[in-house]
């Protein structure tokens, strides 16, 4: 099964007053990890998923160890979970090598925000998304 991987850079601004990672931190991390990952859909034409616009329906984050700032970025690993007609789920390990900081899991809907309704994938969407599906899930 094909994954997809995002290596993010750790900035200073994302430490709390704890000296970690704040776990609003880790939402950005995920959402640029997705876009990067999405994007590669159309990347002559803009994304074709969020071209006609989609909805995050759900967001879940375990967090497995602490992690703080330093220079190296981290990997951010992506592949599909499930996939149905009107809804796509990208799973994620935040890690280095075996150490993971984080398993997480995000469901989106493909959305049509000029007739204000949810749509269905198109045949291109699922075909892609298809390609990095597998039966494993990052959040139990």
């Amino acid at each position: 099964m094909a994954r997809h991987s995002y290596f993010c850079p750790i900035r200073w601004s994302d430490m709390d007053v704890y000296g970690i990672v704040n776990n609003v931190s880790f939402l950005r991390y995920l959402e640029e990890a997705r876009v990067d990952f999405v994007f590669r859909m159309a990347p002559t034409e803009g994304d074709a998923f969020f071209r006609d616009g989609s909805v995050v329906v759900k967001h879940t984050i375990r967090y497995r160890r602490r992690l703080v700032h330093r220079h190296e970025p981290v990997e951010i690993e992506m592949w599909v979970s499930d996939l149905q007609s009107a809804t796509v789920t990208i799973d994620y390990a935040v890690k280095d090598g075996d150490t993971v900081y984080a398993t997480a899991s995000t469901t989106m809907a493909p959305f049509d925000y000029r007739a204000g309704r949810p749509r269905r994938l198109t045949d291109d969407e699922a075909r892609f998304f298809e390609k990095y599906l597998e039966d494993t899930r990052a959040v139990g």
